[in-house]
């Protein structure tokens, strides 16, 4: 009987433990021109079931285009250059790629300029 008891109280623990402890909730989500991404309620992004700490929105012009680009990553990484960010898409060298961990490009578009 005694067991039993331990045992009744161990799990009554567990489930009260597993109760507390909240999962964020979506906040926003957004539909990114590569893909689509949430805002949660504690902060973080989220993006094809990986969490990240940031949300960075890189704008600048690539060697020899005619007009500024924008590359929006959900990172864990604490900076990231537009020049990382734009060798991450144009590269064919694997150096030049992010972990999928460590960063992930939601959003890509190109500022059109008035002349």
């Amino acid at each position: 009987m005694k067991h039993m008891t331990k045992i009744l109280c161990v799990l009554l623990a567990a489930l009260l433990l597993s109760c507390c402890a909240k999962e964020p909730a979506v906040k926003n989500t957004f539909d990114g021109s590569l893909k689509s991404y949430q805002e949660m309620s504690d902060g973080t992004w989220q993006c094809e079931g990986r969490s990240y700490a940031k949300r960075l929105e890189l704008t600048g012009r690539m060697p020899n285009a005619a007009a500024d680009s924008t590359f929006v990553y959900l990172t864990n990484l604490d900076d990231i250059s537009f020049e990382q960010a734009y060798k991450a898409v144009v590269s064919s060298s694997t150096d030049d790629f992010f972990a999928p961990e460590d960063a992930v490009l939601v959003d890509m578009t190109t500022v059109q300029t008035a002349q």
